[in-house]
């Protein structure tokens, strides 16, 4: 079994929770991470945030001791991927991923660059989006079915070095079955009631259900992030999660 990976699941029986910072600025963020503690949840920005912020903000997180997940979804030629890694691995982001459609090349790159840090981050493929259905697939000039081709990227990234994907909650039991225990499944889409989703993620679990069908990390942006208390959610369902 790998150490590194070991490691990080071990960490995840304390919090599974990985909070999407859906701010629009650096205050808003800040405002609402100090409600927060690195025991309580681990924290993502994406594109928006990082393009509205830059680096200073996520080395602010990560020197208050948060683990972070850096969203920004490489994909381009293997060079540019490789070093894009490499410089996460400098900011000592916890994690970092990258479009599986990018290829085996771009993926054993990325795998490369960061292989030699002491405290590498977890590299993970982006399979198919939450938001896209069979219909948007198809209208990418893919037949397949979604979970076929979410096993089939699945398959390529873990054959290609890395730690794991992001994937619906939906995919994560066969996932499971298929790349075994060590392989992580981050798994956005969480939501702590179905009923009333309205939203851009159309594939969705509650927390309990996405942990039991083998989802290693949960993605969770507004239940949080609109709480009234986000802290006390994030206690229950850390508390579910270590029943």
């Amino acid at each position: 079994m790998n150490p590194l990976i070991t490691d990080f699941q071990t960490a995840s029986a304390r919090t599974p929770v990985i909070v999407a910072l859906d701010f629009a600025d650096e205050k808003s963020t800040l405002d609402f991470v100090r409600r927060l503690s690195p025991d309580l949840c681990r924290l993502k920005i994406g594109k928006e945030l990082f393009t509205a912020t830059g680096r200073r903000l996520a080395d602010n997180l990560i020197n208050q001791g948060f683990d972070l997940f850096l969203d920004l979804k490489y994909h381009d030629i293997p060079h540019t991927v490789a070093q894009a890694c490499k410089a996460a691995a400098e900011m000592g982001v916890w994690m970092v991923d990258m479009h599986a459609s990018g290829g085996r090349r771009m993926m054993e790159a990325a795998a490369e660059a960061v292989a030699d840090y002491a405290k590498r981050p977890l590299l993970i493929g982006v399979t198919v989006l939450t938001s896209m259905e069979q219909a948007d697939l198809a209208e990418t000039g893919v037949a397949a079915p979604v979970e076929e081709q979410v096993l089939r990227l699945s398959g390529l990234a873990q054959s290609s070095g890395l730690d794991g994907v992001v994937c619906s909650a939906l995919e994560a039991a066969p996932l499971r079955r298929a790349l075994g225990e060590d392989f992580v499944l981050v798994t956005p889409g969480i939501r702590l009631d179905k009923a009333g989703n309205s939203d851009d993620q159309r594939r969705i679990m509650t927390p309990a259900e996405a942990l039991a069908a083998g989802s290693t990390y949960l993605v969770m942006g507004r239940p949080i992030t609109q709480a009234a208390d986000p802290a006390a959610v994030l206690r229950d369902v850390n508390a579910a999660a270590n029943a």
